[in-house]
This record gives structure tokens, C-alpha cells and sequence, in this order.
């Protein structure tokens, strides 16, 4: 009898165990517990393999740490140059701290501008107002030369933005582009603010508007429609002596530091540098997708326009959703961002400031532009007088044209249009004239003790 209830109790004790080990049991990617029961004992619940996709590409991609970095300092001179033209859009050229700080949110900054101005005493120049005695900020010499230079230097390559322009065109799959699509890369292409009437309108041999947004191209120039990669490849042909069918459709290929080769991957990688593709020039065939091979040739069309479209840029990059704005012009209708991160030998994304950069990987060394332009290396000495931050400020101003500027302070102030309190001044003076006689430089000996005491 005490047998049987023993071995009652063990069968009862096993199967009881059994039961909290299938209810344990569950799936790492999904939280409910599986429940076996009378009608499902023999189904078995499979694991889940990993969605590859685009954000999961660029979580796991190896990081270019130069191009990052490069990626974080360009973000801060994006912030000087949108405080630079809020600045030069008033009417004088200096904005006090008070008012400077109300832009916070209108450039992106999680510090105060009075904090981050600071920072960049060759960009900036702080002093106090002789009159309303209030901090007030200006560009330095350094500055305001160089931005001077930039303007005058795109104004000069006129010609060249022309070219850029009618290539963009050329690739298009009916020969018109939106200019507002243009507008966002102005900056990008080497393009004037009123590019719309000192380029589109002035050149109507070339261009012609459609629409108040469109703009239309009039005639090809055949000897335009050579490609960036298809120059790489006849040097390759010449001077590394390769056979025509291995550089023919190729690309420049450059992995960053670190980068993990998985087994195949090689092969793969040197079938695709193989397959022939439409050109981004070529308009006479069109690249059927249902077709064998298709939708690999229709995807390395798009890279050589992603790739011919970097190359028109003046720095090599741009921003990627700026890239979604050119899709249905140049006939890409697909996932930008996922085409850029299956080819990480061509393009890098940067994700450092507040928006994904792409990056023309082979323009690249060391963090510089390898073919340096006009325009780069103007903006590349903007950058070096950013990156000098607090260093050598004693060369900004000798301590004699300190003291000779100080007198001429609000004069010189407000020399690009008039201000509020320009009135006080010729009264100011008649009274010093009349009631003090030889003491008229008071208020202006009071400025120098103030700005000394800034300093």
C-alpha cells in the first residue's frame, strides 16, 4: 500500500517537473510563454532568424573614425556659419548677447550662444556697447575676409557651376530637375544664393525654364557626358597595364580600417566589379528588372549616379535625405540608404550631427580632400580657424590698434546702416563742446577702461 502511494507521488512529482520545464520554454524574440497542451504536443515553435535591413546595416557597419571626426568638427562650423548669417542679415554688424541668445533653437545649440562664442575667439569678438553698456558680439577680420573670399571665389567659377549644372541634367531620365532639389545642395554644388537668376536665367542657351520649380536643359554636350569613375578606369587601363574586362564596369574600391572580410565575400565582390550596367550618361537602353541579372544592374546604375553625383559636389558629401530629393528625377526608386551600406568600399555613412552624411569614400585621405578646389580650401581655413579655438589669442589684436580702434568703436559699428542711439551722438559731442571744453574724449576714455577690463 505504501508502495503504490510512493510511486504514485513520484509520477506525479516527474510530471509535474515536466510541466514547468515546457512552460519555461520560450523564444528569445518573442515574450509569451508556449503553452503545450492535448492538440498541440508535437508542434514545435522555430526560432526566428535576424531582420538584415538598412538600420540594422548601419548599426553593425564599420565606422570610419577620421570621416567622423571630420563629421563632428564640420558640424560646428555649420553652427558659426548659421550664426555668422543671422548675424550679417541685420543692419549693422554686431548682435548683443541678449539677442544672440534667442537663437539657441534657431541653430541647433544645446548651450547658450554666449557660451559656445566663447569658445571661438578668432571667429567671434565680444565687446561692450560704449553706450548702451551691453555685452554685444561681431565677426572678426578673419572672419568676414573669409567669407568675402568664398563669395568672390564661387562668383569667379561661374563656368564650372554651369558644367555641374548640365551634367546633373544629363543624367536625368527626361532632362529636368526641380530646382528646390537643387536649392537644398546650393551649398553642396558651389551654387550663389540667387543661383535661379544669376545662373538658370542667364545662361538660356543652356537651361530653360518649364516651370516656376523645374528646369529643363536645352541642348547635350557629349563632351560633358564622361563620367569621374570612367576617367579612374582609363588610368587604371594604362598605367597598372589590366585587362579591359576587369576594369570596364569597376569601381575604386577602398574598405575602411577594420573592415571584416566574410568568407565569399570576395567573389562576390569581384562578379559585381564585372557586371555590365547602364552608364549614368547612356539614355539608349533601358535596364528591364525582370530580366536575368536585372535588379543587380538596376542597382549599379544607381551607383554610378549616386557616385557621379558626389563627384560634381565640392566637398565630395551630403547629406543623405537630401539624396531622397533626386530619386525620381534620376530614375533611383528605390532605398537610398540601403544601396549606399551594401557598397561600404565607395560610401560611408557618418551619423555624427543631427543628420546621416554620405561620404565619397576614395575622395578621402587622412580625413582631407585629396583634389582639393578653390572653394574647398577657403571653407577648409574657416575650419582651421575654428579648430584653433582659444589658441594664440594675443596675435588677434596688437595692444596698440586696440587703443586706436577704441576711440572709433561705434562709428565703425555702425557703419552699414543705422542703429537705435545714433542721434545721442552729435548731441553728446555739442555738449562736451560747450560746457567741458578739452574733456570731450571722456566717454571715450570710458570705453577703453571697459574693453581693457573685457579683455
Amino acid at each position: 500500500m505504501l508502495g503504490s502511494l510512493f510511486s504514485s507521488h513520484k509520477i506525479r512529482t516527474s510530471e509535474s517537473l515536466q510541466w514547468v520545464i515546457l512552460q519555461s520554454v520560450s523564444s528569445p524574440l518573442s515574450k509569451d510563454v508556449i503553452g503545450f497542451g492535448p492538440f498541440n504536443l508535437n508542434t514545435q515553435k522555430r526560432w526566428k532568424k535576424p531582420v538584415v535591413s538598412a538600420r540594422t546595416r548601419l548599426e553593425d557597419r564599420t565606422r570610419d573614425l577620421r570621416l567622423d571626426k571630420l563629421m563632428s568638427q564640420l558640424k560646428r562650423l555649420k553652427i558659426v556659419l548659421k550664426l555668422q548669417e543671422l548675424i550679417l542679415n541685420r543692419r549693422g554688424p554686431y548682435v548683443s548677447l541678449q539677442l544672440l541668445s534667442r537663437w539657441k533653437n534657431i541653430v541647433g545649440l544645446n548651450v547658450g550662444p554666449g557660451v559656445f562664442i566663447q569658445k571661438y575667439p578668432h571667429i567671434f569678438q565680444i565687446f561692450t556697447h560704449p553706450l548702451k553698456r551691453n555685452l554685444c558680439c561681431k565677426l572678426t577680420p578673419k572672419m568676414l575676409n573669409l567669407i568675402k573670399e568664398e563669395t568672390k571665389v564661387i562668383k569667379e567659377s561661374e563656368l564650372m557651376a554651369v558644367q555641374r549644372l548640365k551634367k546633373l541634367l544629363m543624367m536625368t531620365t527626361n532632362g529636368t530637375l526641380h530646382i528646390y532639389a537643387l536649392r537644398l545642395v546650393r551649398r553642396e554644388l558651389g551654387l550663389p544664393e540667387d543661383f535661379r537668376d544669376s545662373i538658370l536665367l542667364k545662361y538660356p542657351d543652356d537651361f530653360r525654364l518649364v516651370d516656376l520649380e523645374i528646369v529643363a536643359l536645352v541642348s547635350r554636350n557629349e563632351n560633358l557626358a564622361v563620367a569621374e569613375v570612367e576617367k579612374w578606369r582609363e588610368k587604371e587601363y594604362r598605367e597598372k597595364w589590366l585587362s579591359e574586362f576587369e576594369t570596364r564596369y569597376a569601381f575604386q574600391i577602398n574598405f575602411p580600417t577594420g573592415f571584416k572580410i566574410e568568407k565569399g565575400f570576395r567573389e562576390k565582390l569581384k562578379n559585381w566589379q564585372r557586371l555590365p550596367y547602364l552608364k549614368p550618361y547612356e539614355t539608349k537602353d533601358v535596364v528591364r528588372i525582370n530580366t536575368c541579372g536585372g535588379i543587380e544592374r538596376f542597382e549599379k546604375r544607381a551607383v554610378g549616379i549616386l557616385h557621379e553625383l558626389l563627384c560634381l559636389t565640392i566637398e565630395k558629401m551630403v547629406e543623405l535625405e537630401r539624396l531622397s530629393h533626386f530619386r525620381r528625377d534620376f530614375g533611383i526608386e528605390i532605398n537610398v540608404r540601403e544601396l549606399l551600406l551594401k557598397h561600404p568600399g565607395i560610401f560611408y555613412i557618418s551619423t555624427k550631427g543631427s543628420n546621416q552624411t554620405v561620404f565619397l569614400r576614395e575622395a578621402y585621405c587622412k580625413g582631407c580632400l585629396m583634389e582639393p578646389n578653390p572653394i574647398y580650401t577657403v571653407r577648409r581655413e574657416m575650419l582651421d580657424l575654428l579648430l584653433l579655438g582659444c589658441r594664440n589669442t594675443r596675435e588677434l589684436q596688437p595692444l596698440n590698434e586696440m587703443k586706436d580702434g577704441h576711440n572709433n568703436m561705434v562709428c565703425n559699428a555702425v557703419e552699414e546702416g543705422p542703429r537705435d542711439g545714433d542721434w545721442v551722438i552729435p548731441i553728446l559731442e555739442s555738449f562736451n563742446d560747450q560746457k567741458h571744453g578739452g574733456d570731450s574724449h571722456d566717454i571715450s576714455n570710458t570705453c577703453e577702461v571697459d574693453l581693457d577690463e573685457l579683455q
